[in-house]
């Protein structure tokens, strides 16, 4: 049966109401959790973004759920100090701990006032960044002089094994190329076409393990209600990469994502007031082939949506499976 889980949004809410949001979704009957990783949010309107690692650790430590968390070493983070923080989730907490790794955001790395590379130049850092991490999981000393430096870099507490590194893609060509190294796979899932795609794309080349998709959804007992919360706490959604990728600031997705028009926004958040179109469309990517889907409500408001998921939508979904 595949895995039903909640996504908590650092970029929406401050870490001590996503803490207890994250907890709420456990008890409604989610089987697992992921976060995002942000320095900054998507937008002005949203305005938090707590620091990931420090929240997994209090979301682990107070919750029994499995996490993951979509990160991206090289820039903002040094691979030694991205494969020291997972060590220790991973130690802490053996078996619930998975990391996503991709090849980030201006948003979150220009901040290092470092050049932001072009795209061909951050896969490079990053298939290298995969590599420093997993040496150092193994208990290596590891120097490197790349597209990163690290000089004899050793992480003292490992755990028994180590977590999990998923790729994080977006196109069928980022799925296939990350099947030669990633333990599974995390993309966007917004609608079954494209996900099958991506699924096909990433088994074909080899790829093994887990396969999941994030979902955005909004849901509200009025539609227009739902539709207003997608305008005004996801319209950066309609934003989609290379273009997102190179964006620094919230003000400028503000900006670019001002005049998106009802198609636009329903294209990237699925939009409904009924739970039974939800649960058909969740259904519809899970016959994919997907083994974790992760379900994003884009409200600032999730107790609302937790409840009425977990009371109508996740057991349909569980019934049908």
């Amino acid at each position: 049966m595949p895995v039903l889980g909640f996504h908590a949004s650092h970029e929406q809410l401050p870490p001590s109401r996503l803490l207890a949001a994250v907890q709420h979704a456990e008890a409604a009957g989610f089987d697992a959790a992921m976060c995002s990783d942000h320095l900054a949010p998507w937008s002005l309107r949203q305005a938090h973004s707590g620091f990931a690692f420090s929240w997994l650790a209090a979301a682990l430590a107070t919750t029994s759920l499995r996490f993951g968390v979509v990160t991206a070493p090289g820039q903002r983070y040094h691979p030694v100090v991205h494969a020291q923080a997972l060590a220790t989730l991973a130690e802490m907490f053996p078996g619930r701990f998975w990391a996503a790794l991709g090849s980030g955001e201006a948003m979150n790395e220009h901040v290092t006032g470092d050049t932001w590379p072009e795209k061909p130049v951050r896969e490079r850092r990053l298939r290298e960044c995969v590599d420093v991490i997993r040496r150092l999981h193994a208990g290596e000393e590891v120097t490197h002089d790349g597209e990163v430096t690290v000089h004899r870099g050793r992480v003292w507490s490992l755990p028994e094994q180590p977590p999990r590194l998923l790729a994080a893609a977006t196109t069928t060509a980022s799925a296939a190329r990350h099947a030669e190294w990633a333990d599974g796979l995390i993309t966007v899932a917004g609608d079954a076409g494209s996900l099958a795609d991506i699924v096909a794309a990433y088994r074909d080349a080899g790829g093994r393990g887990p396969v999941a998709g994030q979902l955005h959804l909004s849901w509200a007992e009025d539609e227009a209600e739902a539709l207003r919360i997608a305008r005004e706490e996801w319209a950066n959604g309609v934003i989609t990469p290379p273009e997102s990728w190179d964006i620094a600031f919230p003000e400028e997705f503000d900006r670019r994502s001002a005049g998106a028009s009802e198609e636009d926004i329903r294209r990237a958040v699925h939009v409904s007031s009924d739970l039974s179109r939800h649960t058909t469309h969740i259904a519809g990517l899970l016959a994919t082939g997907i083994d974790e889907l992760y379900l994003h409500h884009v409200g600032e408001e999730q107790a609302p949506w937790i409840d009425a998921f977990g009371e109508r939508v996740l057991p349909s979904l569980r019934v049908g499976a």
